[in-house]
């Protein structure tokens, strides 16, 4: 009586190499070890832990979306379209994984945070260095946001060069004066120090262009542009709601009017003329 071949068995896959001198390639290049002891609460609460985590994870994306936006903001000035579309639609991304760092925090009553708020004294999100480059390259410019980084001389001088910078903004309008659009000298000599105030020429610029090819570059600059100041105000707004869900009406951590100040900031679009250019389509 014949024997059937019996079908030979799947080899293993082979063992990744383990064995190395000093740490792992993977520690060298992520440094783990030091993002998972950078965690040092100041209470018994064990609801500390997630609000630390949490707060350095926005950090972490804060870092990310700046290094975006100022790719792009490079890129326009080369008149490279392109990528500086590509790089904010990145920072999409980004800002969607951004402002869910809030889901964790949400939940929070007012007797969960005060278990641990007293941990954080007079700190305060706002307190953020990389948040403010975040801000700056909006046209959310002001000098006195530099005012709590004067005891960090690294940071005061990055912010101050960033203050003193073109915003996001003021490089896609100048790429559009470039292209022969009307943007008024007013705003291109600008000082950019302060913060961006919208302009009817703007507007009309804008209206312009949506009312044209909706496949022309500029046009899809303006959506990718649109996309990321619509996560910019969903930010806010999750920030203003999380506030509001933790301490109510109470002053904020660091001396701010918290939920009132939060709310006025929730009102504001950035890239304003974006937005009301719409009504004239």
């Amino acid at each position: 009586m014949s024997h059937q071949a019996q079908p030979a068995e799947a080899s293993e896959p082979e063992t990744p190499h383990l064995d190395f001198a000093g740490t792992t390639p993977y520690e060298d290049y992520v440094q783990a070890d030091v993002l998972t002891h950078l965690q040092h609460t100041l209470s018994d609460d064990p609801g500390e832990m997630v609000f630390l985590v949490t707060t350095q994870v926005m950090e972490l994306w804060f870092t990310v979306i700046v290094h975006e936006w100022e790719t792009a903001a490079n890129a326009l000035r080369g008149d490279d379209i392109p990528v500086a579309v590509a790089a904010l639609k990145r920072s999409v991304r980004e800002l969607e994984a951004l402002n869910a760092s809030w889901r964790p925090l949400s939940q929070l009553t007012p007797a969960q945070f005060n278990s641990y708020r007293s941990a954080l004294g007079e700190g305060s999100g706002f307190q953020s260095a990389m948040y403010r480059r975040m801000e700056f390259l909006l046209g959310e410019k002001a000098a006195s946001m530099l005012v709590p980084h004067r005891g960090a001389p690294r940071v005061h001088a990055e912010l101050e060069k960033a203050l003193h910078e073109p915003s996001l903004y003021d490089e896609v309008l100048r790429l559009l004066a470039r292209r022969g659009y009307g943007i008024p000298r007013a705003v291109l000599e600008r000082d950019v120090s302060l913060r961006y105030e919208p302009s009817p020429e703007i507007e009309a610029v804008w209206t312009s262009l949506y009312s044209g090819n909706p496949d022309d570059e500029l046009a899809r600059l303006g959506e990718a542009l649109t996309d990321v100041a619509e996560l910019v105000w969903r930010w806010r707004n999750d920030h203003l709601v999380a506030t509001r869900r933790a301490m109510g009406a109470k002053t904020g951590t660091g001396g701010s009017a918290g939920v009132a100040w939060l709310e006025k900031r929730a009102q504001k679009n950035v890239f304003p003329e974006l937005w009301t250019a719409r009504s004239h389509v």
